[in-house]
């Protein structure tokens, strides 16, 4: 199979809002920007498939501490007020400028001013793909990242993928890289999410760099019975209902999923957003257009109309466990290698817990400056040097097996068992120490056998790579929550269901044959519990 061969400054692994915001302010910056997507930049991924809100704030003083105060208690106590503060003020200034520069059509509300708290996710991704061209920036579309490359002494030195419709590999070399690759959702069909799959932490771990908050795992979102469309935020309106007609007692969105979760077991749960008013329906209408197709068709009102409803896993898309930031500049513990968005852990900002949109939109734009910005900064600062380093290719599990190379049809079961392990409410969701064992044995098994023999050519060396990397995110998620004895954020334990003072860190994980994990002190000392 030939290989392309390509030279840049950077290079960004996605196609999402932190890929786009790290290669446009790279290419600010001077560098040479190549990005690579899954997908076709600007459709793909979570946000392209639909609304946002985004954490935008106006710079006073009031308004930003009761932004920062908002959902400290919800995410445990381990966020940091240093970085709400950074990101706030970076989101701002962004939006701002995505308003001009970007030429955003924001909406404009009854008194003329722009209505700048939330965005479109088809036409954001839209504006920022036209954004980044001009600024010259070579995308390249359905092109999956399948390794990281090294230099001899360990620094990131570019990467290697797979172009579909060519159906040729590529290889970038480049001075650093942003790995923008979103979360992990473990193909469960949540809305736009069957491309996040994982790939960047499997990349950063297999470089040597560390993760963090990865027990911050077990987001699920609300959606109707048999469909995709996990927009939570529209069930603060919500009724749920016991299939007999009566009220489940202490159901709710943002707190009381877990009693959808314990009924779901047994019995279905129905819903009617029966708490909006007149105003409400139509500002949900306008905002989230695409949440009412699905009802649009069934010829169902959800304001008036009882409909069953379901939990589909989304993992660390909105989770907040990711890849370990060690400096403002969203740089890691390898040299040359940043992260940005979901690929990268949000516990500075959200602590234990994070939904769709708001923070997570503030961070993919901030965090993707920083790394872009300063991943042109690190390929200035090499020179020459950069063009006559030595690549080493980085990529193991799924690539390169110690072993005999399996059938093909391998990559399936893969999937299949480690979506066994992760899926379930009662596995993932409502974890306890005995599960989360139980899950470990069987995954840490998958893993020892697809790091001997899982192989793929082609497409199916992509398919081979997403199975690997859905392993290994399960694994630092399971042994990252059994280090976590108490319920915390999102990191709930059934056998556990207080919350320690004495385990008010983080944990830190790693490895990949064997999984570890750390406690880490927090830093920032602002706020009293």
């Amino acid at each position: 199979m030939t290989v392309v061969d390509l030279t840049a400054d950077v290079f960004v692994a996605g196609g999402g809002p932190a890929a786009t915001w790290a290669a446009l302010k790279a290419a600010e910056a001077g560098a040479d920007v190549v990005l690579a997507d899954k997908g076709y930049c600007g459709t793909s991924g979570a946000t392209a498939s639909s609304g946002t809100g985004v954490w935008y704030v106006p710079p006073e003083s009031a308004a930003r501490d009761a932004a920062m105060a908002e959902r400290e208690a919800l995410g445990g106590y381990l966020s940091d007020r240093r970085w709400m503060r950074r990101v706030l003020d970076r989101t701002y200034t962004a939006i701002n400028e995505l308003a001009g520069t970007g030429r955003y059509p924001f909406p404009v509300g009854p008194d003329g001013a722009e209505l700048r708290t939330g965005l479109q996710g088809p036409e954001y991704m839209r504006r920022m793909r036209a954004w980044i061209r001009r600024a010259g920036v070579r995308i390249l579309d359905h092109s999956p990242v399948t390794e990281l490359l090294t230099d001899g002494q360990g620094a990131v030195a570019g990467a290697a993928g797979y172009r579909r419709q060519a159906e040729q590999r590529y290889r970038v070399r480049a001075g650093a890289v942003v790995l923008a690759t979103g979360g992990c959702a473990f193909l469960s069909k949540a809305l736009g999410c069957d491309v996040n799959t994982g790939d960047g932490a499997l990349f950063a771990a297999e470089v040597g760099a560390e993760l963090s908050g990865m027990e911050f795992s077990n987001a699920y979102g609300i959606a109707p019975e048999h469909t995709s469309v996990t927009k939570t935020a529209f069930y603060n309106y919500a009724t749920f209902y016991r299939g007999d007609g009566t009220v489940l007692e202490g159901a709710g969105s943002q707190r009381g999923r877990s009693v959808i979760a314990k009924t779901l077991l047994h019995e279905k749960v129905y819903c009617r957003l029966d708490l909006a008013d007149e105003a409400a329906r139509r500002a949900m209408r306008l905002a989230q257009p695409n949440f009412f197709l699905t009802f649009d068709r069934m010829g169902v009102d959800p304001f008036t109309d009882l409909f069953a409803v379901t939990l589909l896993a989304e993992g660390t898309v909105r989770g907040t466990g990711g890849i370990r930031i060690t400096d403002d500049d969203c740089s890691t513990t390898v040299p040359g290698l940043y992260a940005a968005g979901d690929a990268a852990t949000r516990e500075l900002i959200c602590g234990g817990f994070t939904g769709g949109g708001s923070r997570n939109a503030a961070w993919a734009i901030s965090s993707g400056t920083w790394a872009g910005s300063a991943a042109a900064a690190h390929a200035r600062s090499l020179g020459r040097r950069a063009d006559g380093r030595r690549l080493r290719a980085a990529g193991r599990a799924g690539l390169r097996p110690t072993g005999k190379p399996a059938r093909a049809d391998e990559i399936g079961e893969i999937v299949a068992e480690v979506q066994d392990e992760v899926l379930p409410y009662d596995k993932n969701y409502l974890r306890s120490g005995d599960k989360l064992r139980e899950s470990l044995t069987v995954l840490d098994s998958a893993w020892s056998r697809l790091r001997t023999s899982l192989h793929g050519e082609g497409v199916h060396e992509v398919r081979a790579r997403q199975a690997a990397a859905m392993v290994a995110h399960a694994r630092w998620m399971y042994t990252s929550a059994l280090a976590r004895t108490e319920t915390r954020g999102m990191a709930k334990r059934l056998d556990f269901p207080g919350q320690d003072p004495a385990q008010r860190h983080r944990t830190v994980s790693g490895g990949l044959d064997t999984v570890w994990t750390r406690a880490e002190a927090r830093e920032d000392a602002e706020v009293a519990v």
